[in-house]
């Protein structure tokens, strides 16, 4: 019953985490412009990923996309594409997970199966996590320096040069849901070996001796057939000749009186 339940925590948990991280990538607020020393302003500027908004005082906002792929820096295609296999990877670890579940029958389907399908879909939210946890990182040491940049220049004078931007809500997002899809993957790595059966582990064999004590004595050469010594030059207890006639020749037949 508890592999049961941490299994499926561990699905809800890790679908909660996909699905955070699918949503810090649509959004657009990933970068907010700092209105710490002009707090009223006609305009509101923020980004995401994939375009650049600005917001009127009115309330008309109008967002464009960046066209452009080669001209964007390297650094934020590498967030991109971080966020894009963190997603790939957690929805065919979804898609794995369903068919894993043990509270699901499907056919035929061994415990053994399952327990393999429950560590592929593990490893696949913990590798999603982590590249999202990573990505919202970069993304996030960006805006820090680009942030000391900008206020460096406007201490010099040149505060008209570029607008401060600092974390957006996306941000705190993409790390939350990286958090859960993290945990979500160990709890489904942990309910793996509870799910592989009790006859299928490996067991280790000792071999004890037995009570009684035996002890192994070596007996007397047999030879096989065609092989027997010439038993006339056997004397031991037990061997008895023939009784012999006055010719010297034995008075029945025997298998010895061939020569």
């Amino acid at each position: 019953m508890s592999v049961t339940i941490c299994q499926s925590m561990g699905f809800v948990v890790s679908a909660l985490g996909i699905g955070g991280i699918i949503a810090s990538t649509c959004m657009d607020q990933w970068s907010t412009q700092d209105l710490y020393n002009n707090p009223v302003t006609a305009v509101f500027n923020y980004q995401g990923l994939w375009r650049t908004c600005v917001r009127e005082s009115s309330g008309f906002t109008e967002c464009r996309g960046y066209f452009t792929i080669l001209g964007l820096p390297a650094m934020f295609q590498a967030v991109r594409a971080l966020m894009i296999v963190g997603i790939v990877l957690g929805l065919l670890g979804l898609f794995v997970c369903i068919f894993a579940l043990k509270c699901i029958r499907i056919g035929s389907m061994e415990d053994t199966a399952k327990a393999n399908m429950t560590l592929t879909s593990g490893i696949m939210f913990i590798v999603a996590g982590l590249c999202a946890i990573t990505g919202v990182s970069v993304f996030a040491n960006m805006l820090v320096t680009n942030f000391w940049m900008s206020t460096t220049n406007m201490y010099q004078g040149m505060q008209n040069v570029q607008n401060r931007y600092t974390f957006g809500s996306a941000l705190f997002v993409g790390w939350v849901a990286g958090g859960l899809a993290l945990v979500g993957g160990i709890m489904m790595c942990l309910a793996c070996k509870g799910l592989i059966p009790e006859e299928s582990r490996y067991k280790a064999v000792s071999y004890n001796a037995s009570g009684r004590n035996i002890s192994y004595r070596t007996g007397p050469y047999k030879g096989g057939p065609g092989y027997e010594a010439d038993p006339r030059t056997r004397k031991g207890v037990g061997y008895e000749e023939a009784p012999r006639s006055e010719d010297g020749r034995r008075p029945y037949p025997s298998k010895y009186d061939y020569v």
